[in-house]
């Protein structure tokens, strides 16, 4: 059953340094997902957050003079003010420190403990404190007699008193729903396939090395030996695993426990979009945790890949890591918005490359479309007198009207839209599957065919032999552009919201539903103004 809501989350974001290139490129594209979303017409939740404690921030806080409590209220605020920064329209911004999150995390331990999941024991085991996370010696490198995490991360052996979470129960159950068919309600879908895969394959050998139902497939869930986090209820010595506090956040900001309507409306999260890094805490411990409680897991969690920088893995110690402030402040923020969706597919790392983004920018935004943008509007403002002309079909018109015609992509053909006002469900296919990449692709490809509609039918020679025609090409021209200009929005929200102006596209007007609804012929329209910025390499 489909419902009119839709529940989109980043990751919450770790306090324990300012905010990099990673955290703009999983934000922005949850943000396309909810404008999307919003057009659609549905009701959109979209979360975005800091996660503030555990033993990684303490140690930072320490490292630089301040209690844990005034740094991680600095650091927050930096990725606060990112939100801003890269544009997005996230609709609650949760810190983990929060009163109401403390109330979520402790009413999600107690129905754990309700459920005969929760058990007192010792851990022991290779641990990295950067990671928040326990490995195995099968997955830790040596390197002059340090260990190594397959992140990186170095490791030391600890042992301490800590609860366990059983997830041991819950691994089968997993599986079974990783399998279901798509639209069974219960069905756990993890994107991409490779990353689904991973993550089967990383349970089921767990359950061949260990045995289904061992103690040894536990996880441990609190800890004593620092007090930065979430006290665990009814035992003060112990606080909460930080990863188990982390994920509870969506569940607080959906309504839990205190607003179980709102819970109701929202709840299970349509998607959770995260960096492939962190998939098994999401995909694994996050659905099993819920189980227990009672609550259904989220629908789908999508594990998009890494950036590198003009070929050199990103890294403090390399001085590379790119701020998405200095970015958006040297070449603007939709151009930017764009490339980051645009260059790579989505789920499959990529190389940011200053040289590629200018590419893009000028080859694509400013050539293509701002050029398609500035021929149309400003023969309608010499010939029309500033004013949309009337319209009718025309044969020639075929390839403005027909999107799915251009179309490679079996997905767009499959669908089969003959109307401009049909491109957004050819685009939705794109989107739910998180395909931003090939549903850019295939606007710009419709952008390049309006390009060569302009030519072929040369509008300024027909002003002299057929007027009447050259308003209809006119028309058609100006509708294709709307068309595109909705359905970019999105992407490039304040861009797209100027194109919208200068079509005389009404602010009411300019969701899917309305693109069936001709503007009137006679619509006044304003004098036309570059949409892009040609950008040049100052490096």
């Amino acid at each position: 059953m489909t419902r009119d809501t839709y529940f989109i989350t980043t990751p919450i974001y770790y306090v324990n340094d300012k905010p990099h290139i990673g955290h703009a490129y999983t934000s922005i594209a949850a943000d396309v997902l909810a404008r999307w979303k919003r057009l659609e017409g549905k009701r959109v939740f979209f979360l975005t957050g800091t996660d503030e404690h555990g033993q990684k921030v303490e140690k930072a806080a320490r490292e630089a003079g301040e209690a844990p409590k005034p740094f991680t209220d600095r650091v927050s605020q930096a990725f606060r003010e990112l939100t801003g920064v890269i544009g997005l329209s996230n609709d609650d911004f949760i810190r983990t420190t929060e009163e109401r999150h403390y109330a979520a995390c402790q009413a999600l331990w107690r129905r754990l403990v309700a459920a005969g999941d929760i058990y007192l024991g010792h851990y022991e085991g290779w641990y990295a404190v950067r990671d928040e996370a326990f490995y195995g010696p099968d997955e830790l490198t040596e390197r002059e007699g340090v260990k190594y995490a397959p992140s990186g991360a170095p490791v030391e052996w600890v042992r301490e008193p800590s609860y366990f979470f059983r997830l041991s129960r819950w691994l089968p159950e997993l599986l079974r729903r990783y399998d279901l068919p798509e639209g069974d309600p219960e069905r756990i879908s993890i994107a991409p396939e490779t990353r689904k895969n991973e993550v089967v394959a990383f349970i089921r050998q767990g359950l061949k090395e260990f045995g289904e139902g061992s103690p040894k497939l536990d996880l441990s869930v609190s800890r004593t030996s620092f007090r930065w986090g979430v006290p665990v209820p009814g035992d003060p010595d112990h606080v909460m695993y930080v990863w188990l506090d982390a994920l509870t956040n969506y569940i607080t900001a959906a309504g839990y426990p205190s607003d179980p309507e709102r819970f109701a409306a929202f709840w299970p999260a349509d998607l959770h979009m995260v960096g492939k890094d962190i998939l098994r805490f999401h995909a694994i411990y996050w659905p099993a945790f819920l189980m227990s409680a009672g609550i259904a897991p989220p629908r789908r969690v999508f594990a998009h890949g890494w950036w590198t920088n003009e070929g050199q893995k990103i890294s403090k110690s390399l001085g590379n890591v790119i701020d998405p402030l200095d970015l958006v402040q040297r070449f603007g923020l939709d151009p930017v918005r764009y490339f980051l969706l645009r260059e790579v597919p989505f789920g499959q790392d990529g190389d940011f490359s200053r040289k590629a983004l200018i590419a893009r920018n000028n080859g694509e935004l400013a050539d293509t479309l701002g050029n398609l943008a500035n021929r149309v509007l400003s023969l309608i403002q010499r010939t029309c007198e500033g004013r949309l002309p009337e319209g009718r079909p025309t044969e020639a018109a075929a390839a403005l009207l027909e999107p799915a015609l251009l179309a490679a992509d079996p997905r767009a053909r499959a669908i089969g839209a003959r109307k401009l006002e049909e491109l957004p469900a050819v685009l939705t296919a794109y989107l739910d599957a998180q395909d931003f990449s090939g549903a850019l692709a295939l606007v710009f490809a419709l952008v390049r065919g309006g390009n060569e509609y302009v030519t072929q039918r040369a509008p300024w020679a027909l002003r002299r032999t057929d007027p009447a025609e050259m308003a209809a090409v006119l028309r058609d021209l100006h509708s294709a552009l709307r068309c595109y200009a909705t359905v970019l929005q999105p992407f490039m929200p304040g861009t797209m919201a100027r194109l919208l102006d200068q079509l005389g596209v009404p602010a009411e007007a300019r969701h899917f539903a309305a693109l069936a609804a001709p503007l009137p012929a006679g619509t006044p329209l304003p004098p036309p103004s570059p949409l892009f910025a040609k950008l040049e390499d100052s490096a």
